[in-house]
């Protein structure tokens, strides 16, 4: 099976929000650092925020102040909460658990998120 399953993508005007989500198939009580990517057409897959199980969150530059990254452990979900939307954010978003040089999880589907007018 799939491990983890992303959800919540689709089409938003400009200064619009989405909420995404990434359900995994196990727990992740004990996984510390989740995070989410995402690539868009042509250019490579880049990491956009990561939370621990203590709560502690770091952003990409490019989404500061507009992204806000939250789990919840107990659902083994992790969330991501966008704001502001800008064109430049369209991409197909992806979550993993970064491990070293490498990920827990494998890469699965994604979800499209398309901010456009």
């Amino acid at each position: 099976q799939v491990p983890l399953v992303e959800s919540g993508g689709g089409l938003v005007q400009p200064g619009g929000s989405l909420r995404l989500s990434c359900a995994a198939s196990g727990s992740i009580f004990s996984i510390n650092a989740m995070g989410w990517y995402r690539q868009a057409p042509g250019k490579q897959r880049e990491s956009v925020a990561a939370i621990t199980s203590g709560g502690t969150t770091k952003y990409a530059d490019s989404v500061k102040g507009r992204f806000t990254i939250s789990r919840d452990n107990a659902k083994n979900t992790v969330f991501l909460q966008m704001n502001s939307l800008k064109p430049e954010d369209t991409a197909v978003y992806y979550c993993n658990a970064p491990y070293g040089n490498t990920f827990r999880y494998g890469w699965g589907q994604g979800t499209q998120v398309t901010v456009s007018s």
